[in-house]
């Protein structure tokens, strides 16, 4: 491989730390595992990342990026109810990847129990994110509580991350697509 198409070192950083934080867990994963599978030097994972912490939350920010991406592609051109759909068809189909091991943010936010730590605030940051636009669409699909509606959203994405760990991905996914049915009627439209 010629330097000029090798990746920048803080970008393979930051795609090692994605691949095993996710795999293996935040915490069981240290530095010099981070150096070694990077092909870079201690000083160099410091000059791009002061700290772990901080590593941490460039991943969970550039995870955020990539799912308001899909967010925005799903909800592109679509009516109120199939943007709703398209939009927790993105997250339950997350479910189905191979190697899929739950929400990022949520396994982060067990490895990180402090509200204050700057880690919760990148958490934070996405759960915020997620329930506007889930109450922007209950919104345009005149739920009469977008609030409640898009609180609801948000447990059953909670919950398909979670059950798809424990049963059949496919059967969580199911029934995540028939929960938002049921909650926005055809008639609602």
């Amino acid at each position: 491989m010629t330097t000029a198409s090798r990746p920048h070192p803080k970008d393979r950083l930051l795609s090692t730390a994605s691949r095993l934080f996710y795999a293996e867990g935040i915490q069981a994963v240290g530095i010099e595992r981070l150096v070694t599978e990077a092909n870079v030097t201690r000083a160099t994972f410091y000059r791009h990342y002061p700290s772990k912490d901080d590593l941490v939350s460039a991943y969970l920010t550039a995870t955020a990026e990539d799912i308001r991406t899909a967010v925005a592609r799903a909800r592109a051109g679509r009516s109120p109810r199939e943007a709703v759909r398209a939009v927790m068809a993105v997250l339950g189909d997350a479910t189905l990847e191979d190697g899929f091991r739950g929400c990022q943010f949520l396994n982060a936010a067990a490895e990180y129990p402090d509200r204050t730590h700057p880690v919760r605030a990148v958490i934070d940051d996405q759960r915020t994110w997620l329930h506007g636009v889930l109450r922007d669409l209950a919104a345009d699909l005149h739920h009469p509580d977008p609030d409640h509606a898009a609180r609801l959203l948000v447990l059953l994405h909670d919950g398909a991350f979670q059950s798809a760990e424990l049963d059949s991905p496919k059967v969580v996914r199911e029934t995540l697509r028939r929960a938002v049915d049921q909650l926005f009627p055809l008639d609602e439209e």
